[in-house]
């Protein structure tokens, strides 16, 4: 009883904070301006069905490349001795603790036409280049701003898996390569499955980041979001709806995700 009285704290926090919300956005989104239920603003969210591609199709990409450099660096910091692991933990999460807009900022300044990166190729004849304004520059800052959250969780599942597992495997014949393919990454797929939601579900829903670094050009779902709400388009419904399609989309690719995670812990 007394467990069950302490998890009312939780349960109104939740209610109020997660549930209700919900189910304003699903209000708003299946409702006219006279409260009438009405699909019209889910069948009109289909005209923006290119926007939706360009969101998911970015976020795969930084989510993919995320993964590909947390991966070693994870598996690096797990064979560290737990000091120098903390230490270096630290200095990945030392970005986050300035404010997002301030590190999206920093990126302007670095990719403009006459920002430090273009100042530095112009010395040696290169360039400039378009850098900032273009679809890798909202790639660049997803990957940067989000990399971390791909690196604590594999990190925190290779850290558990026992060392010895790695002899073992060493003795029965196995290679480095086959170390890695055949132990390591079976184990860390919890690890691979939750970084991925961490990275994949802010980048979907990201406006700031393709605001700041994309332009006009680069739209994304939660630009459109944002416009529906506080832009000159004011049209709340439509932005609910735009919102309550998001996040079936969401749901659907975590329980991809999940099922994924599954098949590879009976596998393994």
């Amino acid at each position: 009883m007394k467990t069950k009285l302490l998890s009312v704290p939780y349960l109104v926090w939740m209610g109020v904070f997660m549930i209700v919300p919900l189910l304003m956005v699903a209000y708003f989104a299946l409702t006219d301006d006279n409260g009438t239920f009405t699909l019209n603003y889910i069948t009109d969210v289909g005209q923006y069905a290119n926007v939706f591609v360009r969101s998911v199709g970015l976020s795969v990409i930084a989510t993919v490349i995320c993964l590909v450099i947390a991966y070693p660096i994870a598996f690096l910091l797990s064979g560290l001795k737990q000091h120098r692991s903390m230490t270096i933990v630290m200095i990945i999460m030392l970005p986050m603790w300035m404010n997002f807009l301030l590190r999206t900022y920093a990126w302007m300044s670095l990719l403009g036409n006459n920002g430090y990166i273009n100042h530095v190729l112009g010395l040696i004849g290169i360039g400039p280049y378009k850098l900032i304004n273009t679809s890798g520059a909202v790639v660049l800052g997803m990957v940067y701003n989000y990399l971390p959250f791909m690196i604590l969780p594999l990190y925190s599942v290779m850290e558990k898996i026992d060392p010895s597992l790695y002899e073992a495997a060493g003795d029965l014949g196995c290679n480095s390569r086959q170390v890695i393919t055949k132990v390591v990454f079976p184990l860390s797929v919890p690890g691979i499955t939750l970084g991925i939601t961490m990275v994949f579900v802010p980048a979907v829903s990201t406006f700031i980041i393709s605001r700041m670094l994309g332009g006009g050009s680069n739209l994304l779902i939660g630009d459109l979001i944002e416009m529906q709400f506080l832009g000159n388009a004011y049209n709340p419904h439509l932005g609910a709806a735009i919102s309550l399609v998001l996040m079936v989309i969401v749901l659907l690719i975590m329980t991809l995700m999940n099922s994924f995670d599954n098949e590879e812990q009976v596998l393994v």
